[in-house]
């Protein structure tokens, strides 16, 4: 497909998802008739995304992309017992022979969750001793600050696991969050496979194994107090080869919300050690002694009067592999999100919980009830000069390229053509390189990257 057939698509799919037919017939249950027990939801997004001066060592450095999510998601409320599942169907056109396309971008036609829930304590208003819910099944989840476990939402696929999740509410307000799972390996992995849109169900086996419990306490030094505990434990599958991740990583995160007016902040720091090999080579059998770090502190304010301005001042940090023998001091993130924190992904994405050092400032602001603005600036550096930065695929083993990368520019607007109904989302963002991005010696000759898209989402 070319870029202007490309377009083309983008420009029919935004039309039919403006037309005013589609405001008319309103959610779908009611337009089916749907019981007070069942709700069905849908939604369908369009994207369109384009890259220039590509970032990464081997892939296009000119690529544009049209791509479709569709998710159809039912729960049937029987009392105590609910019974729910979502399926999702991702597919992208358009991509260069050599594009970064991965399964962040491709998951065509899953039941990513397919579960039964048990309401667990007395759901009465003079309960004492709280509430839970236990799922079993296939499911996605949102923890915390979803840096670290996240159902995605800008993302084109999401993450999703198959196992038992208990969550707990107190009479306090105090929560606690515990399960095991087997996380959902997208499928298919293979760029061919991708770029066909093939349709392959993802895998769930006990060689990967993700658990551990999330509390939440409020009222704590005037915030809301988190701390977490997950183990990650994976081992090499038939034609599967991993890093043989033995990973614990403890956390505590203060946070309080934005409020017009008042100061709010997000302080999250999280320790990782265990053991992991350094590739997926077939030949890298040794097993490495990991200790990494994750910091995230934010402080902002929100003016009174109208868009209600919220600035905020943001620095992030993880830690980066030294190449030590016996050592291994990369961060990973696991199934967390990044975009909130770290500007759009897709074909973008240069940044993420890996050997970095950000500081950099943020102004959101809501002009309507409709509308919402943000613009971001981040300056980038290596933690580890002779790691790979970030995301990106460059790196300079001896470290003499040093540790400034560059600058990185994003900004967003969304508005609600129809509220409740249909949305668009387009946002643009600027990578001028610097440094190791620009003298590294796998680093391409692309100069300073653009970024584009376009999002038109549909909501039944």
């Amino acid at each position: 497909m070319t870029r202007r057939a490309i377009l083309a698509a983008a420009a029919c799919a935004g039309l039919m998802l403006s037309a005013p037919v589609a405001a008319q017939q309103g959610p779908i249950a009611r337009a089916i008739g749907a019981p007070d027990d069942l709700s069905i939801t849908a939604t369908v997004r369009t994207r369109l995304e384009g890259i220039e001066g590509q970032f990464r060592p081997t892939a296009a450095r000119s690529d544009a992309m049209f791509s479709v999510r569709s998710t159809l998601a039912a729960e049937y409320d029987a009392g105590p017992v609910r019974f729910g599942g979502e399926l999702w169907d991702t597919r992208a056109y358009g991509a260069q022979a050599n594009s970064s396309i991965s399964t962040a971008d491709v998951n065509t036609l899953e039941l990513v969750q397919a579960h039964t829930s048990i309401e667990l304590g007395n759901w009465t208003k003079s309960s004492h001793a709280g509430s839970g819910l236990l799922t079993v099944g296939r499911y996605t989840m949102d923890i915390g600050s979803r840096r670290l476990v996240a159902r995605n939402r800008f993302r084109q696929t999401t993450n999703a696991f198959t196992g038992i999740n208990l969550e707990w509410t107190g009479h306090s307000g105090a929560r606690l969050h515990a399960f095991w799972t087997m996380p959902q390996i997208r499928r298919p992995d293979d760029l061919q496979g991708l770029r066909d849109n093939r349709v392959q169900r993802d895998l769930e086996t006990t060689a990967v194994q993700f658990f551990g419990a999330h509390a939440t306490l409020p009222h704590v030094l005037g915030g809301t107090l988190e701390g977490y505990g997950y183990r990650l434990a994976e081992r090499d599958g038939a034609d599967r080869p991993t890093r043989n991740r033995r990973l614990w990583t403890t956390g505590l995160r203060l946070f309080a919300p934005p409020t017009p007016g008042k100061w709010d902040h997000d302080v999250e720091s999280a320790w990782q050690f265990g053991t992991a090999r350094r590739s997926l080579g077939a030949g890298d059998l040794t097993d490495l002694d990991v200790s990494a770090w994750l910091v995230h502190a934010e402080a902002g304010y929100t003016l009174m009067g109208a868009w209600h301005p919220h600035v905020i001042v943001l620095f992030d940090g993880a830690s980066g592999d030294s190449g030590k023998a016996g050592q291994f001091g990369r961060f990973d993130t696991l199934f967390g999100a990044r975009r909130f924190d770290f500007g759009p992904t897709g074909l973008f994405g240069p940044s993420q919980r890996s050997n970095i050092l950000s500081p950099g400032w943020r102004v959101e602001a809501t002009p309507t009830t409709r509308t919402d603005l943000m613009l971001t600036y981040r300056a980038l550096w290596l933690e580890n000069p002779g790691d790979v930065f970030a995301t990106t695929g460059v790196r300079d083993a001896t470290g003499a390229s040093g540790r400034f990368a560059g600058h990185q520019i994003d900004a967003r607007l969304r508005h609600w053509i129809v509220p409740g109904l249909l949305q668009a989302d387009t946002g643009a963002a600027v990578l001028l390189k610097r440094g190791v991005l620009r003298k590294a010696p796998n680093t391409p000759p692309t100069g300073d990257t653009v970024y584009g898209y376009l999002d038109l989402t549909l909501t039944l």
